[in-house]
């Protein structure tokens, strides 16, 4: 037997806690103890690419499951299959998740950048299934509205939306759709349209024009409201050409940023109350995901000479390194991030898994310091993926707060929307990464190179070149 076969048995049977003899013999003269695979509770190291597809294959399943797009007569169960059969009795077959809610908008786009990972059709007939759906049924119930019947509400919001929750999402999704040509040519337009024109023209702002609320105190921002308009207006320069989009896109970006913005944490504040003096800050972890979502999408179609794309990047390398610093050791974010007593939460973590993993492909990030950040979230989130394909500790909906109790006891549940599009957009984005970047092993440690590491050594020397 070699001494390198031995010194392996030696370190396996102390790694799993043998009384033998020989593990009872080993020490630090006779065995490399430092190479023993550490007991992690959610898993390290690079994944598989094969290992991420299947996960997210499995959430796919899940909410295709879940999301019929069917047409179905409220009083009698029955479906409906033909459009002129729609009538005010007439609604989404309910599933356990909403076709037209923001969290689906997320999905959508989630999906659709899955189908661009992958090339699987899967993930592209999902979306384009539902758009179509949309699109095909909107006409009959505008006029059924317009008669002053009432329609199903998840069918209303797509006819006239009253609140960003119900446009933006959804409304950026069927932008992200037009553009990748996965759906007929302007099929999905005059939703775009409709949506586009609540986001722009009804919705109500603060003085300077940030998008405010009246809730749940007058002239109330809410950072969530950084992903329910911005990105939507971004794309819509994408989709139009035209750059008044782009630079709101990009005013509303730092107007946000100039009430939210804490520099002393790197975090964003949830909410900001005009009346209020000072101002609390609480940093809660979905919060702050669509604050950095919200950049990574407007970055995606800003155009590179834009005077406001170098203030955003710089903006989101500070929240970056904020949040780089607050993962918890089992790759984890905290419900409040600033908070270790409150708890692991999912939907957050796999939003900050995708736009670290984002930033680092689009070469906005260092690959060296935040790709191992975006692999060791990568492990927690699948970790949280059940067998059915359910998205695990994900918090509930949540309004706005003010004391701690509030956000640190908001349950969680896998029925939670909110941590199906984020997981999917998470393995996609991972995809990428694994594709894109060169990460390996070294000493134990999750390190990304510049060049392809061609040995499976245990530990190497790196000055450019590979040496052993």
């Amino acid at each position: 037997m070699t001494k390198q076969r031995l010194l392996f048995m030696l370190l396996i049977g102390c790694s799993a806690g043998l009384t033998t003899a020989s593990a009872q013999q080993v020490n630090d003269t006779n065995t490399p103890l430092h190479l023993m695979k550490p007991a992690y509770r959610v898993g390290y190291g690079i994944p598989t690419a094969e290992s991420v597809k299947q996960t997210m294959d499995r959430v796919l399943r899940y909410i295709d499951s879940e999301t019929p797009a069917v047409l179905v007569d409220k009083q009698t169960g029955r479906e409906v299959t033909r459009l002129k059969d729609i009538n005010a009795d007439t609604q989404l077959k309910r599933g356990g998740f909403r076709l037209t809610s923001y969290e689906w908008g997320v999905t959508y786009s989630a999906v659709l950048a899955a189908y661009e990972a992958t090339g699987d059709q899967a993930y592209r007939d999902y979306v384009v299934k539902r758009h179509k759906l949309l699109a095909d049924i909107a006409p009959y119930f505008q006029k059924i509205y317009a008669s002053q019947k009432a329609i199903d509400g998840n069918i209303r919001r797509v006819i006239d939306p009253h609140a960003l929750d119900d446009a933006g999402a959804v409304c950026c999704s069927m932008i992200k759709a037009e553009l990748m040509g996965v759906c007929t040519k302007n099929q999905l337009r005059p939703l775009i349209d409709n949506y586009s024109n609540y986001i722009m023209k009804r919705e109500y702002r603060l003085a300077d024009g940030t998008f405010g609320r009246l809730r749940p105190q007058k002239n109330t921002v809410w950072l969530d409201d950084m992903f329910m308009g911005i990105p939507t207006i971004a794309y819509l320069g994408k989709l139009t050409g035209e750059s008044r989009y782009y630079d709101e896109a990009a005013r509303q970006v730092l107007q946000f940023a100039s009430r939210m913005w804490v520099d002393e944490q790197s975090l964003f504040r949830h909410g900001w109350v005009e009346a209020m003096e000072p101002h609390p800050a609480f940093f809660w972890g979905r919060a702050n995901g669509w604050a950095i979502l919200t950049m990574c999408e407007v970055l995606d179609v800003l155009p590179v000479d834009h005077p406001q794309r170098q203030p955003i990047i710089e903006l989101l390398r500070k929240h970056a390194a904020g949040l780089a610093r607050l993962q918890h050791h089992d790759g984890f974010w905290h419900q409040l991030l600033d908070r270790n007593d409150t708890y692991l939460e999912t939907s957050a973590t796999a939003i900050y898994t995708y736009c670290m993993a984002h930033a680092v492909n689009q070469g906005w990030l260092n690959a060296k310091a935040f790709g191992p950040v975006a692999l060791l979230g990568w492990q927690a989130v699948q970790s949280q993926i059940n067998a059915k394909g359910q998205v695990e500790n994900v918090c509930v909906g949540t309004g706005m707060g003010f004391d701690a109790a509030f956000y640190a006891y908001r349950p969680v549940h896998p029925m939670a929307a909110h941590g199906y599009g984020p997981a999917i957009w998470a393995g996609a984005e991972t995809l990428r990464l694994l594709r894109q970047q060169l990460p390996k092993l070294n000493d134990s440690a999750v390190q990304f190179y510049d060049i392809e590491v061609p040995t499976d050594q245990p530990i190497f020397n790196y000055d450019g070149k590979i040496r052993y």
